[in-house]
């Protein structure tokens, strides 16, 4: 009787965010244990997550700083440079040679763009999917920049579109000139830097990143799933069902600067705010109607508000929408900003730009989703269609498809 060896799958994550790490966690656990051999490589800042894990991280991985992509993000200037890039391929290309995966995985590791058709291992990335070429939205949005204060949001959202072509062919300039000088063809901009790989594989529902024209190898995983395994604080009991509450959490990459104006438009609100601090602030800094935590299950407190006030990353966005959740998003970067006009565009919730994020304007943003009932019926019909996909089970099935192509070949 013969015995089929199991597939060897190799998981790169780039932890500059924690969704980078737990998008491509919830997926490797999805494989099923007699079929398929793990490995799953990140920086181990985020460790945390794997301790009720079946998945160990058994390789560490570079990654720049989270403060040193959160800085590079507000400043405009280039995420990764060159010398980077050179440090993060040869890095790869060990971990490759070293594991000799069937598929490698990778979740905002642009490297892999690079290392792994070096190596000769089909490569596989999960992205969002308002960053890919064959989006359906038209224009950029205007990120936090100074041009906003200096022009407004209006003529500086005009400015910004006139140079944006410019911008995202400056950003995507390292790794073009790097897969030129390994006779790789480029990439264009940054849209095809963030996105390239042999199977590309998008964290998003179409309601909130459409595109269109879609290649065979482009295809929507769904919304992916994860809540942290958090022990409910002794005050979650003690939350009166009928009082309205609100669940904040600006997640680790949210600017905490605007906290001191929403818990002061919170303050002479009608509600409870559950607030997730991710270790961020201060609880001795919040006023008597905000409860604090520096972790909550998001599912669960999503679940119970009236509405998700959050940086509009999609990981928190996705969370609120899953439970049929209107959500308040003050985005930092553009990432956020795609996907929270996106929501706001559906009806589903409302985008404050940080500019703007002052106690008024939050009360009166946080005011109309708790009392108009056209936001909740948005999320709700949302929360259908992030039903409708199921993540994990995509995942197995694309990972069986791309290995069996592979052994074809």
């Amino acid at each position: 009787m013969s015995i089929t060896a199991k597939k060897r799958i190799l998981f790169l994550a780039e932890a500059v965010t924690l969704a980078h790490v737990v998008r491509p966690l919830v997926l490797a656990q999805a494989l099923p244990s007699e079929e398929y051999e793990v490995h799953f490589a990140a920086d181990p800042r985020y460790d945390f997550v794997f301790q009720n894990s079946p998945i160990p991280r058994n390789h560490t991985l570079s990654s720049i700083s989270c403060q040193q992509f959160l800085d590079a993000l507000a400043s405009g200037s280039r995420l990764y440079q060159r010398a980077t890039l050179v440090a993060y391929i040869a890095e790869d290309r060990q971990l490759i040679e070293r594991v000799q995966p069937d598929l490698v995985v990778g979740d905002f590791r642009v490297s892999l763009a690079v290392s792994a058709p070096l190596c000769g291992v089909p490569y596989a990335t999960i992205a969002n999917a308002h960053w890919s070429p064959y989006s359906a939205r038209r224009g950029m949005p205007l990120p936090e920049h100074a041009i906003e204060r200096i022009f407004g949001t209006r003529l500086g959202t005009f400015f910004f579109r006139l140079v944006q072509p410019a911008i995202f062919r400056y950003h995507a300039w390292p790794l073009n000139r790097l897969r030129r000088q390994h006779g790789l063809g480029t990439l264009g901009d940054l849209r095809g830097t963030y996105t390239h790989a042999d199977y590309t594989w998008y964290a998003d529902i179409p309601s909130i990143a459409p595109t269109q024209d879609l290649p065979e190898n482009h295809q929507y995983l769904g919304a992916i799933p994860w809540s942290p395994a958090a022990v409910l604080p002794r005050w979650w009991e003690e939350l009166d069902a009928q009082e309205p509450v609100v669940y904040a959490t600006l997640g680790t990459s949210g600017n905490t600067r605007v906290l001191p104006n929403l818990f002061e438009a919170v303050a002479s609100l009608p509600l409870r705010m559950l607030f997730a601090s991710a270790g961020r602030f201060p609880a001795e800094a919040v006023p008597p109607n905000v409860l604090v935590a520096d972790y909550l299950p998001g599912d669960l407190a999503a679940a119970r508000a009236r509405a998700v006030i959050c940086n509009g990353g999609s990981a928190g966005v996705y969370q609120a929408l899953g439970q049929g959740t209107p959500v308040l998003g003050v985005p930092s970067n553009m990432d956020q900003h795609l996907t929270m006009e996106a929501v706001a565009g559906y009806g589903a919730g409302i985008l404050v730009r940080r500019r703007h994020a002052d106690p008024v304007s939050l009360r009166h943003a946080l005011s109309r989703l708790v009392e108009q009932p056209s936001y909740t019926d948005r999320a709700r019909a949302l929360a259908e269609e992030l039903g409708s996909f199921d993540a994990p089970a995509n995942f197995r099935r694309w990972v069986a498809a791309a290995i069996s192509r592979a052994a074809g070949a």
